[in-house]
């Protein structure tokens, strides 16, 4: 049996077929332990390490940082007894092991072959195998185009054939004419040629009012670039006709940037189109005077068992929808087509913004939770959410969502549902204004909530009582937990 074993990308759940590489842990030559984390993936869920299936010392790293590998190919090979000497080479380099990566044939005699090519000496001692292996031992050339007088053009050219033109008889010389000499080269080094500058650049000189032949093009074969435009544009002597501001704007590739849509933000966005285009969404709105609930949180925060507890209105909120869910249990449900899945169990999803997108972890049978579980819970939801280490399985099997747009000062919305679930409720910033309390005018504590709920489950009666119940317990959510408790 092969002590060179690889480890291919395994499969992290919910049938995800591909992952992005985002951070090596090890490097070749480094030796690890079992269960060592190797590697950081992303896949459409979330970012994971991935342990290492073996002990043993990494022989050989397959694809690097920022590659998108399908679920199944190798990503590693790992020597499970480095200890054992050197590595069996094989017989041929036509046939290379895969879990010998390292192995190749030795290159035969120098000059041979020309470097690089197939079958040529490479770095290392090596033999390159396949067409392209190797550095490149040759500047690029680019194909001149029709017409244009080569770089070279002042430079004397020896005649091509023996068939050319005899020099003129030497009973009659004649004086060297000026143009034998060699031709001044342009300024823009062509001899005189036709300017090389691609559209955009033509463009961008003459809105600077640049004069391309005075030029000296730092491109391949002497081409002008925009830099040197630029540089030229700098340094020239303002002209007496200033041309207007927006004549001198370029827009173009160089001035836009195209951002891969993959991992999480891919499949957020093939979640929503989904959502939005397959469920009725309603959304109601209710704005409610929090001030009471604001003076109860500040009073469990000086209670001496919660002095090191996060408290946010957050907690209170997720509070209100697991009572309200328990008066209205139709809320808490899914469509299945000929029928409607209520559920028992409440996996409260909370959206989290990341570095990566947005995901929607959630806490599984939240409604058994005490309130101090379900605040220690909550903020471990969140820390591990913007560590980037939410598992996929705590992304799965939500059933009621709740998006807290408020810590972005924002005062409610209308969310999409994710999948499955039947509504999501916004929670909106908590804002001071003035509010009619006890028939006079005084500031008040005041947030808006925003439900949305799929109609085909929910309809407008039962969507407003559960915002209602919701509203009532941030109201005063003391007196909510002694009547509904």
């Amino acid at each position: 049996m092969s002590r060179i074993k690889e480890f291919n990308l395994p499969d992290l759940g919910e049938g995800l077929t591909e992952g992005e590489i985002l951070a090596w842990l090890v490097k070749v030559g480094d030796v690890i332990e079992l269960n060592q984390p190797i590697v950081e993936v992303e896949t459409a869920k979330a970012a994971v390490e991935i342990p290492a299936k073996w002990a043993g010392q990494v022989r050989a790293i397959f694809h690097p940082e920022g590659t998108t590998v399908e679920v199944g190919a190798p990503i590693i090979a790992i020597d499970t007894d480095p200890n054992a000497g050197p590595v069996e080479e094989p017989a041929s380099a036509a046939t290379p092991s895969a879990a010998t990566p390292a192995a190749v044939e030795v290159a035969p005699a120098e000059g041979a072959i020309a470097p690089g090519l197939t079958g040529g000496p490479a770095p290392g001692g090596r033999t390159a195998v396949l067409v392209g292996y190797g550095p490149r031992t040759t500047a690029a050339k680019r194909r001149p185009r029709k017409g244009a007088v080569p770089a070279q053009a002042s430079a004397p050219v020896a005649p091509a054939k023996a068939s050319a033109p005899a020099p003129a008889p030497a009973a009659a010389p004649a004086a060297p004419a000026p143009a034998a000499a060699p031709a001044a080269p342009a300024a823009n080094g062509r001899a005189g040629g036709p300017v090389l500058a691609k559209p955009p650049v033509r463009k961008l000189a003459k809105d600077l009012g640049v004069d391309l032949s005075t030029l000296t093009g730092s491109g391949p074969l002497g081409s002008i670039t925009r830099e040197d435009v630029r540089r030229a544009g700098a340094t020239a002597e303002p002209q007496t006709v200033t041309a207007p501001t927006v004549a001198a704007a370029s827009f173009g590739a160089d001035r836009e940037q195209r951002v891969p849509v993959k991992g999480v933000r891919k499949l957020t966005a093939e979640n929503m189109s989904r959502s939005a285009f397959t469920a009725p969404h309603v959304t109601e709105f209710l704005t409610v005077d929090v001030t009471r609930a604001m003076k109860a949180l500040d009073r469990l925060r000086a209670r001496r068992e919660w002095r090191d507890v996060r408290v946010s209105p957050l907690l209170l909120v997720a509070k209100a929808v697991l009572l309200a869910v328990g008066r209205h249990p139709m809320v808490n449900s899914s469509w299945a087509g000929d029928e409607i899945v209520v559920k028992d169990y409440v996996n409260l999803g909370i959206a989290a913004a990341t570095e990566r997108g947005l995901i929607v972890p959630n806490i599984k049978d939240a409604g058994r939770l005490s309130m101090r579980e379900l605040a220690d819970a909550l903020t471990a939801l969140v820390q591990t959410a913007k560590a980037g280490k939410t598992a996929p399985a705590d992304m799965s099997g939500g059933t009621l969502t709740i998006t807290n747009v408020g810590v972005f000062g924002v005062d409610t919305g209308t969310p999409i549902l994710p999948p499955g679930e039947s509504a999501i409720l916004a929670f909106g910033a908590v804002r001071e204004m003035p509010w009619v309390h006890k028939g006079k005018v005084r500031p008040r504590q005041v947030t808006t909530l925003g439900l949305s709920f799929d109609h085909r489950i929910i309809d407008g009666e039962l969507g407003s009582k559960f915002l209602r119940d919701v509203g009532d317990f941030l109201a005063d959510p003391e007196a909510a937990l002694l009547a509904w408790t």
